[in-house]
């Protein structure tokens, strides 16, 4: 997600490339659109140009395969979909499996067995939102582990923690999961999804914790990728900065995050 209409006179201006912009502030991003609608090859391969080599693209599969098919069948859609997005090559830093809350422990078999198939090429990370997962989570580890496959945990905790205080937040209120907390890591690339507040400063309060795990993996020689997220986004660019800049106090050898030039405004 690099076109939020917030973002535009102050990150991305209005060119036709704004993941250029975009990929100037932060060096990842959420592929969400993905899960609605497989993009043009075309399409996907104006994203490589407009992204250096060791920028990271998440990538949601398609709802037809997770959501529809629940992993049992939808190949065809999924190498159509593969196939859209083959020209990231290497910025394709995990493929993004987010299953629906009704799927639980009992269909297990279909993710592994999915697991199975996939191309070997790609890593992949799976979010549940099953509460029994987070139960009894022995199960699910072993079959992410059996595959090299993370874990994604989607932080709610700050947000739910408090009333909303605005529409944005209220509606996010409705809409958003419930999610328990897991701070756990599978593999040597975690990936971390927090949603905090449109207050910036108890966005920040509520992340704290991930800013001393973020340092811990680094310290044993994992590569964290972590998404931050607001119930508006407006400040969300910013703020994943500024959540960076905290780890990097702690981790002094992480390599800081590219300095974005003045946006043009016409």
């Amino acid at each position: 997600m690099w076109t939020h209409k917030a973002w535009e006179a102050r990150l991305v201006g209005q060119s036709s490339e704004r993941l250029r912009g975009y990929a100037e502030w932060c060096t990842a991003v959420e592929g969400n659109t993905t899960f609605y609608a497989t993009p043009a090859r075309d399409t996907v391969t104006s994203w490589a140009a407009q992204t250096p080599e060791d920028f990271r693209f998440v990538l949601k599969l398609p709802k037809t395969v997770t959501h529809g098919h629940r992993l049992a069948g939808g190949f065809e859609e999924l190498r159509h979909f593969l196939y859209a997005v083959e020209p990231l090559t290497a910025r394709i830093h995990a493929l993004w499996i987010q299953l629906p809350g009704s799927f639980g422990p009992a269909e297990m078999n279909a993710l592994a067995e999915f697991l199975d198939h996939v191309p070997t090429a790609y890593r992949y990370a799976v979010e549940v939102r099953h509460p029994a997962f987070f139960e009894h989570p022995e199960g699910l580890e072993e079959v992410l582990r059996a595959h090299g496959a993370e874990w994604i945990p989607f932080d709610t905790t700050s947000f739910f923690s408090a009333r909303p205080t605005s529409e944005a937040e209220r509606d996010a209120w409705a809409k958003k999961p419930r999610m328990p907390l897991r701070t756990k890591a599978l593999t040597d690339h975690p990936i971390i999804r927090y949603l905090g507040r449109d207050d910036p400063a108890r966005t920040a309060e509520g992340w704290q914790r991930w800013v001393e795990i973020a340092a811990t993996w680094l310290n044993e020689g994992r590569s964290p990728t972590v998404f931050i997220h607001t119930p508006d986004n407006a400040d969300a660019p910013a703020l994943a900065r500024r959540f960076h800049d905290q780890v990097r106090a702690r981790v002094p050898d992480l390599e800081p995050l590219p300095q974005p030039a003045p946006v043009a405004l016409f």
